[in-house]
């Protein structure tokens, strides 16, 4: 793990403390070993003794605020939860992230991460306070997002000649298809290395890769439209022929 990661992680965890978290876990890149310093972002989900009432809220909010000016904060997202909210996959919990808090389901795809590769900061493992998640809902829930997410999504022009939408449009994309077909989750490297496979344009891809793992530019001018007419041309037939085979 790389120090300025570890240096705001061992923070993070000493002011949670007088918080007496029961466990704090990490999923996403973090835990599955795709992590890329200053690009990933830090996934984090905290189980407090509860209940998380106003004054605890507010505690939390004032923890991470002190955090801001820390190298890689902006990137430390976390979820609060407590031993007897863990159950309901649809139930929004206490979220900083993006520089605020507010509320948002741990979903099926993050509870099935801790499960397969989650990383114990503190406390307890994921296995004994968090419910499986049954293959069936696990593959519903990602057919959904495409559906009713991102298939959405693609009628906003604009907003796909950035670059965060593009490759998470894409990425998502290879790692639905891979789950709901078989049932496992991947990584967004090996997401990557499966999207020209799946038909989506080499030169985007390529773009992509470029940015995320090499020292590509941000796209911009012609080639950010051109590069938004291509996925959202792909997207659009490659998403409704996944809901199609198993919606």
């Amino acid at each position: 793990m790389p120090t300025s990661t570890d240096a705001l992680l061992d923070r993070f965890l000493t002011a949670l403390g007088p918080l007496e978290p029961v466990a704090v876990w990490a999923h996403g890149s973090l835990a599955g070993g795709d992590y890329q310093e200053g690009r990933s972002d830090m996934d984090l989900i905290a189980v407090l003794p509860g209940p998380l009432a106003p004054r605890t809220l507010w505690r939390l909010a004032t923890l991470h605020a002190r955090l801001r000016t820390a190298p890689l904060a902006p990137l430390l997202h976390c979820s609060y939860l407590t031993p007897d909210t863990l159950n309901d996959p649809a139930r929004r919990h206490p979220t900083w992230a993006h520089e605020e808090l507010f509320r948002r389901p741990v979903t099926p795809v993050t509870r099935r991460e801790l499960h397969v590769f989650g990383r114990v900061l503190h406390g307890e493992a994921p296995a004994p306070l968090l419910p499986p998640v049954p293959e069936r809902e696990l593959a519903a829930f990602v057919v959904a997002d495409q559906r009713d997410f991102w298939r959405p999504a693609l009628a906003d022009a604009r907003r796909w000649t950035r670059d965060v939408w593009v490759d998470l449009g894409l990425i998502t994309f290879a790692r639905a298809s891979v789950t709901a077909r078989e049932g496992r989750l991947i990584s967004k490297r090996e997401a990557l290395e499966l999207l020209p496979g799946l038909g989506a344009p080499a030169e985007v891809v390529a773009d992509v890769h470029g940015r995320r793992y090499g020292t590509a530019a941000p796209a911009y001018g012609v080639w950010a439209a051109r590069r938004a007419a291509l996925t959202r041309a792909y997207l659009g037939p490659a998403i409704d022929a996944l809901v199609a085979s198993y919606g």
